[in-house]
């Protein structure tokens, strides 16, 4: 089979192959994941690595290279990109704006320093960081690399934080709703400044900022925002009418809601910034109740099952660790590591125990606000594609994701869990780690 130029046909054989791998490996190590306590997205995340250049690129390289040639990776990028953006389609479906007003100061000040801890990191990281070869573009500017940096040691695993006080029985407590109301505040704040980040990099040909296009990225985001949240919950309310008439939603009612969802995708990778935003913030004015239960119900399974694993692999053939061979990139690794744990976690427990909650609960929202999962590998993976990141950089920062949101369970539990299921605040069979 000739690399440098594979047919249609070839490159159709090779990627039902890849699925075949990709679907099983990201089960089996989910499966084990599960035997230590960790939610099944923490394994698939494992899994892409895995796959990836880093571990199957050393033990196996030709498997790994015929099973993964470059050729292909266009292909599964596109899946990728539809899975991650149907997946935050459906985290924006779930989103319950109620959570604000009931732990509205506590939230807001939890992730007010979940903001400003990590971008405090930045300030002091971000000069030593950009004069380091093959981290950032050497058009990067300091403030660039900052904003960057800054988000990316801010963002909060949002879905993993869910599942995790769902598994923990934590719905409707006390702590449940404060880390919920903290980390859809936190995630909000962080997108918006990485949408300033992808702004900013606009560059003419000589390397200066290119205005006009900076207007575009923040001026079309901003329109469509406008129009999405202010106009879109009243325009959207007839589906959840015509759901409610017809007791389902009718494979034409799916095909609309479709349609919607690659209209708001398309509109805002047109404008520079990413899938991912379209499809969120139509998520989170969809009609709610028993439409968004059957729509999750129908759309859930197959984004999650069969997508997303597309997304946890692309993001493992980006992960070089391999790349990490000298000691200079596991100090900064390692740096980056510790900055991310207590800039974030650091942050918001002093926020906690500054609003008057116990040292215990202070502890047990920490850990959980700590976790990245994937949506820092969503926001690494584009800043990778929009180079504003060097793959060097992007192999520590997948690392940062995987080792803090492998923490958050084991330490939610040590911190918070077996302590209040001792003290009756949580039922004594509730999942524990």
């Amino acid at each position: 089979m000739n690399r440098l130029a594979m047919s249609a046909s070839e490159l159709s054989v090779i990627f039902f192959l890849q699925m075949f791998v990709i679907l099983a490996v990201c089960r089996l190590v989910g499966w084990l994941a599960g035997k230590f306590g960790q939610p099944q997205v923490v394994g698939e995340m494992v899994a892409g690595v895995v796959m990836g250049p880093s571990i199957m690129g050393v033990v196996l390289p030709q498997a790994q290279q015929h099973l993964f040639p470059a050729q292909s990776f266009p292909f599964l990028y596109i899946g990728a990109q539809l899975g991650v953006g149907l997946y935050m389609f459906l985290v924006g479906l779930e989103f319950n704006s109620a959570l604000f007003r009931t732990r509205a100061r506590s939230a807001a000040s939890v992730s007010i320093a979940g903001i400003i801890g990590p971008f405090a990191c930045a300030v002091v990281l971000a000069p030593w960081l950009v004069r380091q070869t093959g981290l950032f573009p050497s058009n990067a500017t300091q403030f660039e690399a900052t904003l960057f940096l800054g988000a990316a040691i801010a963002i909060t695993a949002f879905p993993v934080l869910a599942r995790i006080i769902y598994e923990r029985g934590l719905t409707g407590t006390a702590l449940g709703t404060l880390a919920l109301a903290a980390g859809a505040i936190d995630d909000a704040s962080a997108w918006c400044l990485f949408a300033i980040v992808l702004a900013s990099f606009q560059k003419l040909p000589d390397g200066s900022t290119n205005l006009l296009m900076v207007a575009k990225v923040i001026g079309g985001g901003a329109a469509y925002a406008a129009v999405v949240l202010g106009a879109g919950r009243r325009l959207l309310a007839p589906l959840g009418r015509i759901a409610g008439h017809e007791g389902k939603i009718s494979p034409a009612l799916l095909s609309v809601v479709l349609m919607l969802f690659c209209l708001g995708a398309w509109a805002t990778d047109a404008i520079g910034l990413h899938a991912v935003f379209g499809g969120f913030l139509l998520g989170t004015v969809m009609p709610r109740g028993a439409f968004a239960r059957e729509l999750r119900q129908k759309l859930h399974p197959f984004a999650v099952t069969f997508l997303l694993p597309m997304f946890f692999t692309y993001s493992g053939l980006n992960t070089r660790l391999d790349m990490m061979n000298t000691p200079q990139l596991w100090v900064i690794a390692l740096v980056v590591l510790g900055a991310s744990i207590l800039g974030k976690g650091g942050a918001c427990w002093v926020a906690a125990r500054l609003t008057g909650e116990d040292h215990r609960t202070a502890l047990g929202l920490a850990t959980l606000m700590n976790s990245r999962g994937m949506m820092e590998l969503i926001l690494i993976n584009i800043g990778l594609q929009k180079g504003i990141i060097e793959p060097a950089l992007f192999s520590i920062l997948a690392l940062m994701a995987i080792v803090t949101t492998l923490m958050a369970t084991p330490l939610f539990e040590r911190f918070y869990g077996r302590a209040a299921r001792r003290s009756g605040e949580l039922p004594a069979d509730a999942v524990e780690a």
